[in-house]
């Protein structure tokens, strides 16, 4: 006959060891869901700031080659381009006996706030040199570039206004 020992314990886990498990699986779940939500809202707008920042230097590097005569002046205008894609596509320099073009920007960033389905300078709202700085409106012209979007940043100020 064989003998039974005293000390005999089943393999595996009981089922109040796994609910305890599950538990505190859940409440870390919980805990670096927002974190996550937290750290990919802060990297769009680093990309947003970034956007900004590359898209009105180009726009001032504009005003600065049309201001050096680099670019063709007509009666009336300010200096500043008259759309966004123009910062794309290139101008010619009228200095350069090729007539080749100045380029401002590879291609217009898409805002990293906008709502779906908008793309490159579509996705931007533009501010006329004539409009005022509390009302910003397009015209004919671009003085600056603005975000769309009407959320509100980590720091408490609409993108907007950024």
């Amino acid at each position: 006959m064989l003998k039974q020992s005293s000390n005999f314990r089943p393999n595996g886990f009981s089922l109040i060891e796994l609910m305890a498990v599950l538990v505190i699986l859940s409440i870390l779940a919980a805990t670096a869901m927002p974190m996550a939500q937290l750290v990919a809202k802060r990297g769009k707008e680093q990309e947003l700031r970034h956007d900004l920042r590359q898209m009105r230097d180009a726009i001032d590097a504009y005003k600065r080659a049309w201001d050096e005569g680099r670019i063709t002046r007509k009666v009336g205008e300010t200096g500043y381009p008259p759309t966004l894609d123009i910062l794309a596509k290139g101008v010619e320099d009228i200095r350069d006996p090729k007539k080749t073009k100045i380029y401002f920007l590879r291609r217009i960033p898409t805002d990293p706030m906008a709502g779906k389905g908008l793309v490159e300078a579509e996705s931007w709202k533009t501010r006329s040199y004539l409009s005022p700085p509390d009302e910003p409106k397009s015209g004919e012209d671009v003085y600056d570039v603005l975000s769309r979007s009407e959320d509100v940043g980590l720091n408490g100020i609409p993108y907007k206004k950024w």
